[in-house]
């Protein structure tokens, strides 16, 4: 015998002599959703997410553009060398600025100057290591094709652009440093001795490794702060970014022009466009089948 709709309940603790997984066909749409927890995109907000990853390909581009020039022995050692010394010396105020005003805001622990200080040994440690090292990287790769260098900097390169952490900078002082974030970085720190050792002068070797410490070491540290921080000025040194890279890149080559530019606006335009294409096809139904999930409090 069948019962109908209006004597079946949906119930366990009372015996309606049908098995526990028993439902009504009458009933059985009746708890019928199709994506409940989907929330729909807009495009500024996709385009203000892949700033993280403009920004990360920007400073790739700049940095090849940099090895390019030296190479030809456009640029001079020294002056890239300035350079970089300068820009973590800014990047390093902007950045404990930028702690400081976050730790008061959430009552974090501020820096203290032992920890100036301490950031300041380590940076006189590094600066020394890489200066006794240029030699050595200089005659690292004197072997080995510049095909085989050129490919192997390629796949480092994207490596670190793959494995890139491009997450906002934890708020709290137990934030950890993900394992993706340092596989990434020392994938583009490999990647730049690799090229570095296609130079002529221990000089030049030296400036580029310092280059890169500041580029893929230091800097993602303060852009991941800046995204959490403000967002005029995250979307202000995207643009200086990527401004930077195109204009660097006009001096290397049309080619390299041509790949800068489309690599940048397909990451920052054609992709947010085509995932808010693509979203229309999400269909997640859910129902009565589906497992209970318990709601606390």
């Amino acid at each position: 015998m069948k019962p109908d709709g209006g004597n079946w309940e949906k119930i366990l603790w009372k015996n309606q002599g049908f098995e526990d997984n028993y439902i009504h066909p009458q009933f059985f749409l009746e708890s019928l959703r199709k994506n409940p927890n989907f929330k729909p995109y807009t495009y500024s907000s996709l385009v203000l997410l892949t700033c993280a990853i403009t920004q990360h390909i920007s400073s790739i581009f700049i940095f090849l553009g940099i090895f390019f020039r030296l190479r030809a022995g456009v640029l001079h050692p020294r002056g890239i060398l300035w350079f970089s010394m300068g820009a973590f010396c800014v990047g390093y105020v902007c950045w404990s600025l930028l702690s400081s005003r976050q730790s008061s805001n959430f009552r974090g622990r501020k820096i203290t100057s032992e920890q100036h200080l301490k950031t300041l040994k380590s940076s006189i440690l590094v600066f020394l290591a890489l200066i006794s090292l240029s030699p050595v990287l200089r005659t690292l790769t004197a072997a080995t094709s510049s095909d085989s260098i050129w490919a192997l900097s390629a796949v480092l390169f994207t490596l670190n652009v793959l494995l890139a952490d491009y997450s906002v900078m934890p708020t709290n002082e137990h934030g950890q440093v993900r394992l993706s974030s340092v596989l990434s970085m020392n994938a583009a720190i490999s990647g730049s001795v690799v090229l570095a050792s296609r130079l002529s002068t221990d000089m030049a070797v030296f400036a580029l490794a310092i280059c890169s410490v500041v580029t893929f070491a230091f800097f993602p540290l303060l852009r991941r702060l800046i995204q959490g921080t403000c967002t005029s000025a995250w979307v202000a040194l995207t643009l200086l970014l990527g401004a930077s890279a195109v204009w660097v890149a006009t001096y290397i080559s049309d080619t390299f022009t041509y790949l800068c530019v489309s690599t940048l606006m397909v990451v920052t335009f054609v992709a947010p466009a085509m995932l808010m294409w693509a979203q229309k096809f999400k269909n997640e139904i859910r129902g009565p089948w589906d497992v209970a999930v318990p709601i606390v409090g």
